[in-house]
């Protein structure tokens, strides 16, 4: 006989689970207690917020393509933890997220911290269930790793009574979960090629949630044989190697003018595993809705994805990894005829890396990016926030290796501290570089005493202006001279870090950085670099002033 918190432990260990992100609470100590005896078998990370937990583990869910697995207690844990299952949603990441409940006897009163989870999690999670009895654990856990990780991969939430948990039964294991990936039909692949093979101005649009090492390769050769230039969705710029002839840039915040006219331009878009969603079409303006002027080939796991926005002139319902491996394989087409316009797209990416732009300020970020690209180009795992300042390593750094780049396509700020924390912890052999801004980061930098606690060692580089920057620049376009709620008071950071035993740095000129960062690479603990950036600096491209003289401009017109 085992309790139901033994049998849950026993299921996440058949299930492969080797980590697990947590804040604990009293409503699963009977799974806490249970996970004591399989410590040498799943590390349980405890965090400092549930935000903090459900962050990471979409972070390892990114990194490992296995499903991320978080434990909160009851309502409070759960609202909480729900920013990270948001992200897991629209980043289309599996994660299994565990809530403590309510003893059953007591459902349906609104006992202490009660939720109905179902209600709760309806809209963030592909399936919400609650286990009833010990002796289902199996079956339910069973189907959460299955759903989380089929079709487009996504967030499953599953309630765990109190006094289920402590519950005694005798009950069969169930197996590790297998997932069947929808494959190719050939006929479609001949298609395809018929298609590729007329267009003149064709873009391979690549991302979303899935992709292996393996496929990222599949679908460069495929590429580069057929003569394709690739562009990524936004912040997916690591599953085509950025270094490859056929990279042409990214789809997101920090597009370049030349390339959206290129995607307007184009006469055949290939899209491989991205949804097409705003950030990636600037607003549903480079692709129109629901019938684009390009002709459309949509490749994407899920059917009931194809055709929900965009009417594809050819819908494919494949795993992204069967589809690299079936195109990589087919007969190559005629390229010849239309490599100018390739060469040009790469030629543009390439200049959008090197144009100059004079910014104020003593800190040159463009410097800054070419130097850490210098010490870890190849082998950094580069995790972001949300907000401006992540442009500077969109745009300027070069991503080679999947996966290197973790980000919320979700735009969810705070997201990049326990990011990095996750991705150091799942890749100890790989420097972590984490952006955030001085914004986020006070959202999530509790999660900096996580790290020092299990001695985690991500770099943390600190763009600090003293403001919410991407509100204040959206707030100075449309009302501008009329700032209010978008200024910030920070603690010095540096000082924070050293209060953790960690190694902090201040740059406030360019040549302070690179000395910073190298001591930061060999500190052998987590370590700050806090930026100090004049807060003109809004954007990769303008200053904020300039924004804020176009806004008065359209309001005086």
């Amino acid at each position: 006989m085992r309790t139901g918190g033994q049998v849950l432990a026993d299921q996440l260990k058949i299930h492969e689970v080797d980590t697990a992100f947590c804040v604990p609470g009293e409503s699963y100590l009977a799974l806490i207690d249970a996970l004591h005896d399989a410590s040498n078998e799943i590390k349980v990370i405890s965090c400092r917020q549930e935000g903090g937990a459900t962050n990471m583990a979409e972070a390892y869910g990114k990194v490992t393509g296995k499903p991320g697995i978080a434990m909160v207690t009851r309502a409070p844990g759960a609202c909480n933890g729900s920013i990270g299952v948001h992200t897991a949603m629209q980043d289309s990441t599996p994660m299994v997220i565990l809530i403590g409940q309510v003893a059953r006897d007591q459902e349906y009163r609104e006992a202490f911290q009660e939720v109905d989870y179902r209600q709760f999690y309806g809209a963030l999670c592909k399936w919400v269930g609650q286990i009833e009895r010990a002796e289902r654990i199996p079956e339910m856990v069973s189907k959460a790793f299955h759903l989380a990780m089929s079709g487009r991969p996504g967030p499953v939430a599953l309630a765990l009574p109190e006094d289920m948990l402590r519950e005694l039964t005798d009950v069969e294991d169930a197996d590790r979960y297998k997932i069947a990936r929808p494959g190719v039909d050939p006929a479609d692949i001949e298609v395809m090629q018929a298609m590729i093979e007329a267009a003149e101005r064709p873009i391979v649009i690549v991302g979303g949630g899935g992709w292996t090492e393996t496929a990222c390769a599949d679908i460069t050769d495929f590429a580069m044989a057929n003569g394709l230039p690739v562009a990524a969705s936004f912040r997916c710029q690591d599953i085509v190697d950025n270094n490859r002839d056929c990279y042409i840039g990214e789809l997101g915040t920090s597009v370049s003018a030349a390339l959206a006219g290129r995607v307007k331009e184009a006469d055949l878009l290939l899209v491989v595993g991205a949804r097409l969603g705003e950030m990636t079409t600037t607003g549903y303006s480079l692709v129109e809705v629901p019938r684009s002027k390009q002709k459309l080939i949509h490749i994407y796991p899920d059917p009931d994805e194809l055709g929900r926005v965009y009417q594809p002139d050819l819908p494919i319902a494949a795993a992204v990894d069967r589809f690299a491996a079936a195109a990589k394989v087919a007969p190559p087409v005629a390229t010849d005829f239309r490599s100018a316009w390739a060469a040009t797209a790469r030629q543009d990416y390439l200049a959008n890396l090197d144009e100059g732009t004079s910014f104020p300020g003593e800190v040159d970020m463009v410097q800054v990016m070419k130097e850490i690209q210098e010490r870890v180009g190849d082998e950094a795992i580069v995790a972001s926030d949300a907000g401006n300042f992540s442009g500077w390593a969109q745009r300027f750094f070069r991503y080679s290796k999947f996966p290197s780049q973790i980000a919320p396509t979700s735009g969810a700020m705070g997201y990049c501290v326990p990011a990095a924390i996750a991705a150091r912890l799942t890749n100890p052999n790989r420097p972590v570089i984490g952006f955030v801004g001085d914004g986020g980061f006070m959202m999530s930098g509790q999660e900096f005493a996580t790290a020092a606690h299990y001695g985690i060692d991500p770099i943390l580089i600190v763009v600090n202006n003293n403001m919410y920057g991407t509100i204040r620049m959206h707030q100075e376009r449309d009302y501008p001279d009329r700032t209010i709620a978008t200024g910030l008071t920070n603690p010095d950071f540096v000082k924070w870090a050293e209060s953790f035993g960690a190694f902090g740095a201040l740059v406030e000129r360019t040549e302070e950085f690179l000395p910073a960062f190298d001591a930061a690479l060999s500190a052998g603990r987590i370590s700050l670099i806090e930026i100090r950036l004049d807060p003109e600096v809004i954007t990769t491209r303008t200053t904020l002033s300039a924004i804020r003289d176009a806004g008065r401009a359209r309001r005086d017109s």
